[in-house]
């Protein structure tokens, strides 16, 4: 059984911070940066809060290629159990030379591609964006037929938009 060892931490109180709490990594210790006016109790409730938003940005950052396409099966079990191996992809995989789409699927060959700038977005917008190319492995078009399936997803409009509203924030056409 692995043990995970609290990493050092640094704590900076700030007179002109009032009421934000911030943490980041520095090398091998985590700085957090407080109000000055928190007191021990408060300190310590959110610096293991901080560890555990940093734990789990870390933990989305570090996502890989074969959880990637674990993923993709559990949503093809999930939403399109009917299609069997025909939604199964060669490979899926995280590629970092995707700037102006979220992902792109290549029917011919079978290949996934999904966009690292999703990486550290909810798992219902990753589940969203790699259902939708999963489902370009059945029908290759935009047409009703595919927006029909890929509405099964639940979340689908709402991943939509989300990403709608990052695109815009970020310049994206």
């Amino acid at each position: 059984m692995a043990v995970t060892r609290k990493p050092v931490v640094e704590v900076r109180r700030s007179q002109r911070r009032r009421r934000t709490v911030s943490a980041y990594r520095d090398g091998e210790r985590v700085v957090v940066l407080i109000p000055d006016q928190f007191s021990r109790a408060e300190e310590s409730e959110w610096v293991d809060r901080m560890l555990a938003r940093l734990a789990a940005r870390e933990g989305r950052l570090a996502r890989s290629d074969a959880e990637l396409l674990a993923r993709a099966r559990r949503l093809i079990d999930s939403y399109l159990p009917e299609y069997g191996s025909a939604a199964v992809p060669a490979s899926v995989r995280w590629v970092t030379n995707q700037n102006g789409r979220w992902g792109s699927c290549t029917p011919a060959d079978r290949t996934i591609r999904i966009s690292h700038r999703i990486q550290d977005m909810p798992d219902w917008v990753i589940d969203y964006v790699l259902l939708h190319e999963l489902t370009h492995l059945i029908v290759p078009s935009h047409n009703a037929e595919f927006w029909a399936l890929v509405a099964r997803y639940p979340r689908s409009e709402r991943a939509r938009g989300y990403l709608e509203g990052v695109a815009a924030t970020a310049g994206i056409p």
